[in-house]
């Protein structure tokens, strides 16, 4: 497999680990919490990696092996509840909707910065600064090692699928589609 790649500022190279003093209160809270539960620690900078295949592409994996963070907003509740997704999978909304057990829309940056800590386009599965219900794509799980945004659009860390259901207590749940997606 060829070394995971990165781009820099418009330069092509390896994908890098980060050096700590210039971490981002993202990444030094996504950072805290896998140390925290006893995860190795595996950030790496990637450039610019809004979309599962540029993430999958930049750290040499499978699209499948990048954990897609999905935050919808309960239309009842007003909160947020998280779906964690393998790259290649979509959400469908009626299953989605009959796991959370209420009309699901979609999650506005405010509320996602208000429960996570993280913008959209770097939504980290853990780290985040209030708890959040999740759901597990069962696909996610089939690999050993995943990869998964680390708070910013340009960071992600790796992590053994198991941890990652461990830390955010994601119910292993089937809620991926090809129709009605969200």
């Amino acid at each position: 497999m060829p070394s995971p790649r990165v781009w820099v500022n418009g330069v092509e190279g390896p994908a890098r680990p980060v050096i700590v003093a210039f971490m981002s209160k993202s990444l030094k809270r996504v950072k805290a919490a896998l140390e925290a539960a006893g995860v190795e620690v595996d950030l790496r900078e990637v450039g610019q990696a809004r979309t599962a295949a540029e993430a999958a592409d930049a750290v040499g994996c499978h699209i499948d092996q990048i954990a897609k963070s999905i935050i919808f907003r309960g239309e009842d509740s007003g909160q947020a509840v998280l779906f964690l997704t393998a790259g290649g999978n979509r959400v469908c909304s009626d299953k989605a909707t009959a796991l959370a057990g209420e009309p699901l829309g979609k999650a506005d940056a405010k509320l996602i910065r208000a429960q996570t800590g993280f913008a959209i386009g770097g939504v980290a599965p853990v780290g985040h600064l209030n708890p959040i219900r999740a759901f597990a794509d069962p696909r996610l799980l089939e690999f050993d090692l995943i990869w998964a945004a680390a708070g910013t659009p340009r960071h992600v860390f790796a992590l053994k699928s198991s941890d990652l259901q461990q830390m955010t207590g994601a119910q292993v749940s089937d809620f991926t589609s090809q129709s009605k997606l969200m």
